[in-house]
């Protein structure tokens, strides 16, 4: 499906940028393709945007761009979006019209680029977006089980946009109103590009020579050893800083993938004028049918981005980052306005999100001047003492929006991390969070219950969630309340043996749960968990650890959760037999 929303003059004019998406076009920033789309409008140039091309025409429809085509991977990437973690494909996409699958290919930013570079090779091609972000280096790849090279390579596309993407297409499209073309912008933060030497820019081959360039082990070397690798993880993840992070090398046989540092978040004014964007906040009117994945945000509002939270198994840190960018209060109160406006609305902000809700500011005083350090962790497994806990911006927030006439209800859905709750000496936002916030159940993700699979995943000990799980029933007795606590699991996780799901097993019978759903550990690029899936090395100590990597390992971790389920029973029964404590 084709789309001119940007367009001027409809099929008269050719559009500056043509926009290929694997998803249903929905106007609304909780979707990348449509805060990139309306920030290349703001910026004066038109944009067309095609959605999942599937043949030759799909990508002619508008013909040749005036000046580039851009690439996004969507929202989810695309291998995760199509296949469970037992590889099976899925039976539904959520961002499909109807849910129906079948129209987003596999590894779509490489399947849009090799059409376009067959079709328009000398138009260029840049790509971004969660996709290409992951694998702009070398990567374990774990639907094919093996090493792949950057994206860069498979894709040959001209430039890669990297984490989010606001402020590296503002400068590319700085450098395009210069005059200088897409295929010579080589040093904008947050991008990446690939380079036989003798091409390199003049001023990459002088960093070279100034040791001012970072280099990854090769993609040869990373593919023939393993701890190769995890030093090329590592200096990945320690470079992923804007104020400390340097430009990286990775040689793929005769190329150069070339990283430069991380773009800078944007600040709160930024954030702001992003979202106030004049976004439709809802799917194009060619649909006939829903677009399931609008009806869990059509009436939630992002807060800010990035987590200093680094779960092992989170791209997040990767991805976003970890240093917080919020939006303002006032521009917070501004959405929720426009969404009381709205036909629909029935008075329910689903919900103020962020990828952790309850981190509105920076973790300490010395990451506004510094960034976040490379040796150390904010919160997890060990809290920094440097870390700063205060709920009362997000708290402020909260109580903004619901006072607002029109506002029922304000819920917070998205993840709460419940260590900083407990850390914090003011008790103001646990009890309001459990008075006013909350939609019969809050969810929160302890993940496991054995500390040295925690320490792994960079979570908090366990005696952690079981005292913010009687805190939490104490204020729902206070209050007069019915509202459930639901904890997410992750099964199979790198260096959890079968005697540690065994544990997990026993603690579910001894407090008479079992998680309807549990989640399977999914390896997706550039996470420290896949890493050490791959690897069988832990990153921070070298230390080799346990992987379940086999079918049978990973079916029977996540059986042993769901003990109660009669199609496990078969599955269970050796180890039931073995001594699961509580009968």
């Amino acid at each position: 499906m084709s789309f001119l929303p940007f367009l001027p003059n409809e099929l008269t004019t050719s559009a500056d940028f043509i926009f290929i998406i694997p998803e249903a076009y929905v106007d609304h920033p909780s979707f990348g393709h449509a805060i990139i789309s309306r920030v290349v409008e703001s910026e004066g140039f038109s944009i067309a945007i095609i959605s999942q091309p599937k043949t030759d025409q799909d990508y002619k429809k508008f013909g040749r761009p005036n000046i580039a085509f851009l690439i996004s991977g969507g929202v989810v990437d695309s291998m995760v979006n199509n296949y469970t973690v037992a590889k099976f494909p899925r039976k539904r996409d959520e961002y499909s019209e109807g849910g129906r699958v079948g129209n987003r290919p596999d590894r779509a930013v490489t399947v849009y680029s090799r059409v376009l570079k067959r079709l328009y090779p000398d138009v260029p091609i840049i790509i971004g977006g969660i996709e290409a972000s992951l694998r702009r280096m070398a990567h374990y790849d774990y639907w094919d089980n093996v090493v792949k090279p950057s994206i860069l390579v498979d894709s040959r596309a001209d430039l890669l946009m990297y984490g989010m993407g606001e402020r590296a297409l503002w400068n590319v499209l700085d450098a395009i109103k210069r005059g200088i073309p897409v295929k010579k912008i080589k040093d904008v933060d947050g991008t990446a590009f690939l380079q036989s030497y003798h091409n390199l820019p003049k001023e990459v081959k002088e960093k070279i020579d100034n040791n001012d360039i970072m280099f990854c082990p090769s993609f040869e070397e990373v593919c023939a050893d393993r701890l190769k690798y995890v030093q090329a993880f590592k200096l990945q993840a320690e470079n992923s800083n804007y104020l400390s992070g340097k430009m990286l090398a990775q040689k793929h046989r005769n190329e150069y993938v070339i990283v430069n540092p991380p773009s800078r978040p944007l600040t709160t004014e930024e954030m702001d004028k992003v979202y106030a964007l004049p976004y439709m906040l809802r799917a194009h009117d060619s649909y006939q049918e829903e677009i399931p994945a609008i009806s869990e945000v059509r009436f939630s509002i992002t807060s800010h981005r990035g987590c200093f939270g680094n779960c092992s198994y989170c791209a997040l840190s990767f991805h976003q980052g970890r240093t917080i960018s919020k939006r303002s209060l006032k521009s917070i109160v501004s959405e929720a306005e426009k969404l009381i406006k709205l036909p629909d609305f029935k008075g329910y902000i689903h919900d103020i999100v962020g990828p952790t809700a309850n981190f509105r500011n920076p973790s300490c005083k010395k990451q506004v001047a510094h960034g976040v350090c490379k040796d150390r962790q904010c919160i997890g497994y060990k809290v920094c003492p440097s870390l700063i806990v205060d709920h009362q911006d997000y708290l402020d927030v909260l109580r903004a929006v619901r006072s607002l006439p029109g506002i029922k209800k304000v819920f917070v859905r998205s993840g709460i991390r419940y260590d900083y709750m407990l850390m914090d000496k003011n008790n103001q936002f646990f009890e309001e969070l459990v008075e006013h916030h909350i939609s019969g159940q809050l969810k929160v993700a302890p993940e496991h219950c054995c500390d040295n699979v925690l320490r792994l995943m960079n979570k908090p000990k366990f005696s952690v969630y079981e005292e913010f799980k009687k805190k939490y029933e104490d204020y729902n007795l206070k209050l007069n309340k019915k509202q459930f606590l639901v904890p997410y699991l992750i099964s199979s996780h790198p260096g959890c043996t079968i005697e540690d799901a065994l544990k997990l097993t026993d603690y579910l019978k001894k407090v008479g749960r079992m998680p309807e759903q549990v989640q399977d550990f999914y390896p997706t690029p550039a996470t420290k968990s896949t890493c050490m899936f791959y690897t069988g090395i832990d990153p921070d100590t070298g230390q080799e650890i346990f992987v379940p990597r086999t079918a049978q390992e990973k079916v029977t971790q996540r059986a042993l959760l769901q003990y109660k389920n009669p199609k496990n029973k078969k599955i269970i029964a050796p180890y039931v037999k073995k001594g699961l404590k509580h009968k």
